[in-house]
């Protein structure tokens, strides 16, 4: 429906509603249960050079609105994501896909990205420099200006896909690390990755993840997401996709109009696998209620 199409820099979507990376699989696991087609796109499991194992368990932890994991990057390395993945979601996705990429060192990110550049399928590269459930990698890159320019920079270098560079809200100062990426010639960005968090277990007196902390998504960090949203939206010229706690039309809507082009929708496909088809769904009717002829007119509309 073309009052729902916008853009993310070349990249047009017929809608702006993205799963989010590590919500949604390899994205085929979800089309026993309806035409994925009808989404805009998909962004698949972080993916690393080598395959991760991920953290030990217990990883994941229910809060009162919302959830806690340290999954730590499980992924099979990029060469079966190439090999295995992308041919399966090839054969039930038709439209370009968001490829989240990370890595523990710069030449890794690098590396991820040239091996991932050849692949028809990949309409961009969400860098993952936010993962706060890693030791080495992910938010070591994500806290520091400098560092982040240099990630962005450098993958640049190997791909002609356009790099948007998905940023921690665990941070000072997320507009600086924002403007580093511009300056390092990112074409967007993602914003933002999960808040860093703990649930204690009373019996036992200790935490309830392995990894003592984990990131926190869903409802509950959906004020922080856009508000950080709006502050980043105001001090760069690229184009941002939102995320965090993104669990209706409403919140679409309301993201949008603090400065999203396009919204991932996170943890609400764990709670409903039927979420981002619903909100698709009833978008228009939301739109209608609330006077918008055209999606794209409301981005960046809040004053």
């Amino acid at each position: 429906m073309a009052r729902l199409s916008v853009r993310l820099g070349d990249l047009e979507l017929e809608n702006p509603i993205i799963p989010a990376s590590g919500t949604f699989g390899y994205g085929y696991e979800f089309a026993d249960l309806y035409d994925i087609d009808i989404l805009g796109s998909l962004a698949f499991k972080t993916t690393t050079l080598n395959k991760r194992f991920g953290n030990p368990t217990p990883r994941i932890a229910e809060t009162a609105s919302g959830m806690l994991n340290a999954i730590g990057l499980q992924n099979p390395g990029v060469d079966k994501v190439i090999e295995e993945e992308l041919p399966k979601l090839k054969k039930c996705f038709h439209k370009p896909i968001v490829a989240n990429i990370s890595g523990f060192s710069i030449e890794e990110y690098q590396e991820v990205a040239r091996r991932l550049d050849s692949e028809e399928q990949i309409g961009l590269f969400e860098v993952n420099v936010s993962c706060p459930n890693v030791s080495g990698g992910g938010i070591h890159f994500g806290s520091d200006p400098d560092m982040a320019r240099q990630v962005t920079e450098a993958i640049k270098k190997v791909t002609t896909k356009p790099v948007f560079i998905k940023l921690s809200p665990n941070v000072t100062d997320i507009v600086s690390i924002a403007r580093a990426c511009e300056d390092g010639g990112a074409d967007g960005l993602s914003l933002i990755n999960t808040l860093i968090g703990m649930r204690i277990d009373l019996k036992k007196r200790q935490p309830i993840i392995a990894n003592v902390t984990g990131g926190l998504s869903g409802p509950a960090i959906f004020p922080v997401a856009l508000r950080m949203v709006y502050q980043v939206s105001r001090a760069v010229n690229i184009p941002i996709i939102g995320i965090g706690g993104v669990s209706s039309a409403r919140d679409v809507i309301e993201m949008m109009m603090a400065g999203a082009s396009a919204v991932e929708v996170g943890a609400a496909n764990f709670a409903d696998p039927y979420i981002c088809k619903k909100i698709i769904e009833e978008l228009p009717e939301v739109m209608d209620e609330l006077g918008i002829e055209n999606i794209r007119d409301i981005i960046g509309g809040c004053k």
